[in-house]
């Protein structure tokens, strides 16, 4: 297979594959991942089947309008044929472009949502659901388990931090605090600048909600 070599050849290509790549971008976004496409081939296949779906309806709705915009466009440019009518033109462009293939994703993605058996949310791992807004990130003790079976922790305050996907899991807890053998919390470290952990050394992490912001040490760690 030849690539294109003009700029209507190229262009043809585009306007082959955009529709569909509108397509499975919202689709996505509205939807959700879906197992069957997991890779990125399988995603680019579905949007290049979607895109020839689409053109094949223009085609037939609208075929010789298309063909005689299509000559008009090889004879004098793109740039002609737009300065000629760029309304029309840009509201074409919306409509085929944008337009159908959105109506096309919403119309899939609510009927795929109504018959799901599972609720959707776009945070991407339980890791960012636990740190970031999907669930309560407000100031806690965090405690984990290396894999050698120690126990560290601290306090996750508004100067501590969690990575984010697509980044590698990681912690840095702005207090450590002495750590029981048995996870419990025992004083804050005196003088400490916090604790880094890196979840690929950690087999447990626990957030840990504590009512009186005083406890384990007398100290109130929102502010130290």
């Amino acid at each position: 297979m030849q690539p294109p070599s003009t700029t209507s050849q190229l262009l043809a290509l585009v306007l082959l594959v955009l529709p569909g790549l509108t397509y499975q971008f919202l689709r996505e976004r509205w939807r959700g991942p879906v197992a069957a496409e997991a890779q990125l081939g399988e995603r680019m296949l579905r949007a290049i089947t979607v895109g020839v779906a689409l053109n094949g309806l223009y085609a037939a709705l609208a075929g010789p309008s298309l063909v005689r915009a299509w000559r008009r466009m090889e004879r004098s440019g793109l740039s002609a044929l737009a300065a000629e009518s760029p309304r029309a033109a840009g509201l074409w462009a919306l409509l085929l472009y944008l337009g159908v293939p959105a109506m096309a994703a919403a119309a899939i993605s609510y009927r795929e949502l109504r018959r799901a058996r599972s609720v959707y949310r776009p945070v991407p791992t339980a890791w960012d659901y636990a740190f970031g807004a999907g669930a309560d990130s407000g100031p806690r003790f965090v405690r984990a388990r290396l894999k050698d079976g120690t126990w560290v922790g601290g306090w996750f305050g508004p100067r501590s931090y969690a990575s984010g996907h697509p980044q590698e899991a990681d912690l840095y807890l702005q207090a450590s605090y002495r750590m029981g053998t048995d996870g419990s919390f025992i004083s804050r470290v005196e003088s400490t600048g916090g604790i880094y952990l890196r979840m690929a050394d950690v087999d447990v992490v626990e957030m840990v909600n504590v009512p009186d912001r005083r406890a384990a040490g007398g100290r109130d760690d929102t502010t130290g």
